[in-house]
């Protein structure tokens, strides 16, 4: 947060500028971009199903896991100043990393724009709530053509 006559973080820093702790507070916890996705082979286009990494905590949004994930989940991608442009098209469009990069503001349900850590729940755009089911309960890939959300 920023007192009322300073600039928020990430309106005067770069990403790559970002402090670690700032970078990790630019994170909704709405758990978008642990939904496990699929790449059209023909295509290449990506497409998010509602089929959640192991780790994913449907009601929080957050890993439950975060420190040790690749122990767990060993292709986690981590994304870092430095690698996120190459990771961009798994991020969700609503994801704060993705706006910035992109030269967008953060929306108003964003915790650090709001104030409030429940406010990306609020705004409906984390998983909580939604029809998402944990990679253990379908674990074979093949599986998850029948959970691909469909958008538009």
């Amino acid at each position: 947060m920023s007192t009322p006559d300073q600039e928020p973080f990430w309106r005067t820093k770069s990403l790559e500028a970002m402090t670690r702790n700032e970078w990790e507070a630019l994170c909704d916890g709405c758990g978008r971009c642990c939904l496990n996705k699929l790449i059209d082979d023909n295509t290449d286009e990506i497409h998010t199903v509602a089929v959640s990494c192991k780790l994913l905590d449907l009601q929080s949004g957050r890993c439950q896991n975060y420190k040790h994930r690749r122990k767990f989940v060993p292709d986690c991608i981590i994304f870092t100043p430095k690698t996120l442009h190459e990771h961009l098209p798994w991020l969700p469009d609503s994801c704060a990393y993705r706006l910035l990069h992109e030269g967008y503001d953060l929306p108003e349900w964003h915790p650090l724009v709001s104030g409030d850590p429940d406010s990306v729940h609020k705004a409906g755009f984390s998983v909580q709530d939604k029809q998402i089911v944990s990679e253990e309960e379908v674990p074979e890939p093949s599986d998850w053509f029948d959970y691909i959300i469909r958008v538009g």
